[in-house]
């Protein structure tokens, strides 16, 4: 190990490392993660609801695909999953729904930038016509002007 210290947010030590046996040098991140939270899922069918473990990963791609070619930073991203992971671990739940996950990304990306808000809301709100979107892109508007 080359190099230990804090991330900037104090959720993780961020290890720099270097492999003996070829000499490449990588980045690791170890966070701590107090229990073990579910995720339930609601069926699409109306069938029973799933659950499946907590992968921040999952966050963490779904933020970076509404902010593709947006001016965004990786920083800047990591820590909104960062303060999103929190929120999830301090309300106490070890089961938390998808629906609740879902609002507190839209809400972090209404603050961080309004086009990656729209792009996650037209998947997450399942919007079935033009209309839709429409509709969501002038009240996104209104408040921004507001």
């Amino acid at each position: 190990m080359k190099d230990s210290r804090p991330t900037e947010d104090n959720t993780a030590i961020r290890r720099r490392r270097q492999c003996e046996g070829c000499g490449a040098r990588f980045t690791t991140f170890e966070r701590v993660q107090l229990r073990e939270i579910m995720v339930m899922k609601s069926s699409v069918d109306g069938g029973p609801e799933r659950r499946e473990p907590f992968d921040r990963r999952k966050i963490e791609q779904s933020v970076t695909l509404a902010c593709r070619k947006r001016n965004v930073s990786q920083e800047r991203i990591d820590q909104l999953v960062s303060g999103i992971q929190r929120q999830i671990e301090t309300l106490g739940d070890s089961e938390v729904p998808t629906k609740a996950i879902g609002e507190m990304v839209m809400e972090g990306l209404r603050q961080l930038d309004s086009v990656a808000y729209i792009r996650f809301a037209s998947v997450y709100r399942d919007f079935s016509e033009a209309k839709d979107f429409e509709e969501f892109a002038s009240s996104v508007r209104d408040v921004g002007q507001g």
